[in-house]
C-alpha cells in the first residue's frame, strides 16, 4: 500500500478573519500560507502536522446550505450522510480550555464525562464562528488490545 498522510480540513467561512482568530487564539494554529485568488484568498493554518484551509463562503452559511437549520444538528454536529460531523482536538484540561474560551463560542454539548469507558475522559463541543462543531477532549487513550503486537 502507498503511503497516505493526513493533509487538511477545508472550512467555508462567513468571515475568514474571525475564523482564523478563533483557531489561532484558542487552538494554537498559526498562519502557514495565504493563496491570493484576486478577489478572494485561501488561508492555510497549521498546528504541527494538522492544517485547516479557510475559504470565503458563498452567500449561504455552510450549516444551512443543504436546507438543514442549525438547530437540527445534534450538539456534537450534523448527522446527515456526507456532512462532516465535527473537528476534534485533545487538551490537558477541558475546564481550562473553557475558562480561556470564555463566551467566544457557544457550548453545544457537555462537558460530559466518559469515565465508564476511560477514567478521566472528558469532552465538550463548541460552535466556531461559522457554525462548525468542534470537539475538545481530555484523557482519551487508544485501546492497546487492538495493536498487532499487543503492546
Amino acid at each position: 500500500m502507498r503511503r497516505m498522510d493526513w493533509s487538511h480540513v477545508g472550512l467555508n467561512c462567513a468571515d475568514q478573519k474571525a475564523t482564523e482568530e478563533f483557531y489561532t487564539r484558542y487552538f494554537g494554529f498559526s498562519r502557514a500560507r495565504v493563496v491570493d485568488l484576486g478577489e478572494s484568498q485561501i488561508v492555510f493554518l497549521r498546528r504541527g502536522d494538522a492544517y485547516l484551509e479557510l475559504f470565503a463562503a458563498g452567500t449561504a452559511p455552510a450549516r444551512t446550505a443543504l436546507g438543514v437549520p442549525p438547530a437540527a444538528a445534534g450538539g456534537d454536529g450534523p448527522q446527515e450522510p456526507g456532512r462532516m460531523r465535527h473537528l476534534a482536538f485533545q487538551t490537558d484540561s477541558v475546564d481550562a480550555f473553557l475558562d480561556g474560551l470564555g463566551d467566544a463560542a457557544e457550548v453545544t454539548l457537555g462537558p460530559l464525562d466518559f469515565d465508564d469507558f476511560i477514567c478521566g475522559w472528558r469532552t465538550v463541543w463548541v460552535r466556531d464562528p461559522d457554525g462548525v462543531i468542534v470537539e475538545v477532549s481530555q484523557g482519551f487513550e487508544d485501546d492497546r488490545s487492538h495493536d498487532k503486537d499487543g503492546a
